[in-house]
């Protein structure tokens, strides 16, 4: 029989995982440019069999590097923009820990999470031709809000486990 200890148990984990994903991405995209260049000399070397594969993202990972690179020499407060993305990200993770504490009472925090990662299909598919986004990289970048779904809906079940489990007691 599963008790609300376990349920509890298991909400708590899959939170913490979602929150030190976000963490993750929030604080790499502080270094952007050398995380970048670092990856195009990867292609180069010892990632030649993933470029060989898919020549379209070296040559989009080198195009990317070489403009943050120009950013980084002519325009570095240009940057800022993604440090607020990395401060956004961060911050929203945070979000995450009223329902680590309370699920039940802060279940709002994980729908609101739901609507953000199906938030990013539209703003990838509408911003991403207007930025000149290739069509892989827009759907690698919709594959967060699918991923980052996962285990909020399994969050979600939980959730309303733990509430009837409550309920029952």
């Amino acid at each position: 029989m599963v008790t609300a200890s376990s349920t509890l148990k298991r909400i708590r984990f899959w939170i913490g995982i979602f929150i030190v994903c976000l963490l993750l991405s929030g604080i790499t995209a502080f270094p952007l440019t050398s995380e970048l260049v670092w990856v195009s000399a990867a292609l180069d070397s010892w990632l030649a069999p993933v470029a060989d594969m898919i020549p379209a993202l070296e040559s989009w990972i080198d195009r990317v590097a070489a403009a943050l690179r120009d950013v980084s020499e002519r325009y570095p407060f240009l940057h800022y923009g993604t440090d607020w993305l990395a401060f956004a990200h961060i911050v929203i993770a945070v979000a995450f820990y009223g329902p680590f504490q309370d699920p039940v009472r802060n279940k709002w925090v994980i729908d609101w999470g739901l609507i953000a990662c199906v938030g990013i299909i539209p703003l990838a598919l509408i911003a991403g031709p207007l930025r000149e986004i290739p069509w892989g990289w827009m759907l690698f970048d919709i594959s967060f809000g699918v991923i980052g779904a996962i285990p909020l809906l399994y969050i979600r079940h939980l959730i309303g486990r733990l509430e009837r489990t409550t309920q029952e007691s």
